[in-house]
């Protein structure tokens, strides 16, 4: 019995590994053309979920994924606000190269201004239609507030969500307009729903994976755990929250029961993909828009939200992909929110508009353990506290609030050694690299809007 079990065992294994193998060959190929869901949360901090080091509370479904996929310790977003890192996501370039981009994040505009993408600019949903993927985007767009330039006139078939950077969770009476703060919409038309915004989007997406057929690539973006802080069943705090902004609420407690309920409703969105049958052969990627805010944990990081410091870039990120990924996997690549568009069109069998080039990298053979991690050069621009950035292999070259430091990124985390004394050379050389690449982006109009860093950290200004 024993050996016939030891035969069984080494059956299975070499099947296993067999279809790994082959799973490789066709992703080299381009042969498989997953099913992606991509979801993104809303401020959500480095160690905010529990495989990322959160000790308060607990985030199962998201540790689940992790422990399936591959999990990276040097996720990045391409900004350290919302709006402009959705450019780069959907563009997959640097979010400077486009006018849009350059609104750190999109406000409401005055009248007569107008921010959207250009028309008939290549977008990741639209890229993939053209590989036979229906499309969807559920939740947050944040890519201007023009009716007639949402989600469906970028490449997407179908949008449940709202078009602002903050929305109340529970819609109050009387709202639900484009010019309201709970607005939401049902491609374009205007609706109402009863219950927790966390909870409606998560029961959309599962809706919207089962009614189609073919590839399709979900686009799912919480609100979560954005402000307003408000708990899942509190609609009588969400009443009472009459501007979305307000930094003067919310609590530990409250930031806990939101970030559980952004985990609970992945778990309901991956269940679904099991119950289809579509686990193997379906990539799913978490990460956040940038570092955590008021009441995240961004250890062993320092900074947050607005700042290009590690807390307000470095985000988590989880990759699944039963079919060509390994599982259980810890990776250090240096990822960026634009490597998303050239790395999932790879998967899917395509490549991005050569006349429109990705100024990111398609990191797939690097997840799929087919190549070694290796460095990367990237930059960053934010307009408040005139704030600039490189990361070169190991090396941060930041300016904030017109001072300048250089740090070791692989002994100094925490950015508190200050090398710019004994590296001159390098300072020299990276503020070089900044510059010829500044150069190539398009400059601040003198009406753009930035966010204002003093509100997130009073003490450091």
């Amino acid at each position: 019995m024993t050996a016939n079990r030891r035969e069984l065992l080494r059956g299975a294994g070499a099947l296993a590994l067999a279809g790994a193998l082959g799973g490789c060959d066709a992703l080299a190929q381009g042969q498989l053309r997953p099913n992606i869901v991509f979801i993104l949360a809303d401020d959500l901090g480095y160690a905010d979920l529990s495989c990322y080091g959160r000790r308060d509370y607990q985030t199962p479904r998201l540790d689940a994924l992790a422990a399936g996929g591959v999990r990276l310790t040097q996720g990045y977003a391409n900004s350290c606000v919302c709006s402009a890192t959705r450019t780069a996501l959907i563009t997959g370039r640097y979010q400077q190269r486009l006018p849009i981009g350059l609104e750190e994040p999109i406000n409401q505009p005055a009248p007569g201004q107008d921010f959207r993408l250009p028309p008939g600019h290549p977008t990741l949903p639209s890229l993939l239609k053209t590989r036979g993927y229906r499309t969807a985007l559920v939740g947050k767009w944040h890519l201007g507030f023009n009716p007639a330039a949402g989600p469906l006139d970028y490449g997407y078939d179908h949008f449940f969500g709202y078009p602002g950077g903050g929305t109340n969770y529970y819609q109050q009476p009387g709202g639900g307009t484009q010019q309201t703060p709970d607005a939401l919409y049902d491609d374009r038309n205007p609706v109402r729903r009863a219950g927790y915004l966390t909870d409606l989007l998560g029961d959309e997406a599962v809706r919207w994976i089962g009614g189609g057929q073919g590839p399709f690539i979900l686009s799912l973006h919480f609100s979560a755990p954005h402000a307003p802080w408000i708990a899942p069943g509190d609609e009588a705090a969400a009443a009472t929250w009459t501007d979305t902004f307000d930094r003067n609420r919310g609590s530990l407690a409250i930031y806990a029961q939101m970030v559980m309920a952004l985990d609970e409703n992945v778990g309901k969105v991956l269940a679904a993909i099991d119950r289809l049958g579509l686990a193997n052969d379906t990539l799913v990627i978490f990460t956040s828009d940038n570092g955590g805010d008021r009441f995240s944990e961004m250890w062993p990081f320092t900074g947050a939200k607005g700042e290009l410091l590690e807390g307000g870039i470095r985000v988590p990120l989880i990759v699944r992909w039963p079919r060509a990924l390994p599982v259980g996997v810890t990776s250090p690549q240096v990822m960026m929110t634009m490597d998303f568009l050239p790395t999932l069109l790879a998967a899917a069998g395509g490549a991005p508009d050569p006349a429109y080039p990705s100024d990111g990298e398609n990191l797939l053979p690097v997840l799929a353990g087919q190549a070694a991690p290796h460095p990367r050069r990237l930059f960053w621009r934010h307009r408040t506290a005139d704030q600039a950035a490189v990361r070169d292999g190991d090396w941060k070259y930041l300016r904030l609030g017109g001072k300048e430091h250089l740090f070791d990124l692989s002994r100094d985390q925490r950015e508190r050694a200050d090398r710019i004394g004994e590296e001159p050379a390098r300072l020299a050389a990276l503020k070089a690299a900044y510059a010829a690449w500044n150069a190539t982006m398009l400059p601040y109009p003198a009406t753009s809007y930035s966010y204002d860093v003093k509100q997130i950290d009073a003490d450091r200004y």
